[in-house]
């Protein structure tokens, strides 16, 4: 279902309760020198600028890959994954999911969460085996080797 012209995207339309959204899921590697201080100013950046574009979300950063769930207009998320593919601090970028509905926000604040190697490997394999894209899925295995091999282990670090 997509917006109407007269339709603003964050309110209900007559018949429809629910706000459109759309919502994308990816992950990517960190570059090297990516650090706890680097991953703070990420956060810091994302609170100040996503709600004025009506993005909200979620960003999990452990063993130097970054998963971010992103929902909101969809203009406004599309620019925000343009922003992101540029943005030397991520590489290997890998969209894992997107799609647009109507429905309540899953994440109405901005949060953060570290996590540990293990959640991070058990998330990729949750990712591969829900993925259809065969490039995701390369990518998505390419990670779970790298993070395998130890050569993530001091990505993300101090």
């Amino acid at each position: 279902m997509s917006a109407t012209h007269h339709e603003r995207i964050d309110e209900p339309i007559a018949g429809h309760d629910l706000p459109l959204l759309y919502n994308m899921v990816y992950c990517s590697r960190a570059a090297p020198g990516v650090n706890a201080e680097a991953v703070d100013r990420i956060i810091a950046s994302s609170r100040r600028h996503n709600p004025a574009r009506g993005i909200t979300g979620q960003l999990a950063f452990g063993s130097g890959i970054f998963f971010q769930w992103l929902e909101g207009p969809r203009a406004s998320v599309l620019q925000l994954l343009d922003t992101l593919q540029a943005d030397p601090r991520h590489e290997s970028i890998v969209l894992l999911s997107s799609d647009e509905e109507r429905r309540e926000r899953m994440f109405p604040g901005w949060d953060m969460e570290l996590v540990t190697e293990m959640d991070i490997r058990e998330v990729l394999m949750d990712a591969i085996a829900t993925a259809e894209d065969p490039k995701n899925i390369d990518a998505l295995n390419l990670l779970v080797a790298q993070l395998d091999s130890g050569e993530l282990s001091n990505l993300g670090r101090d």
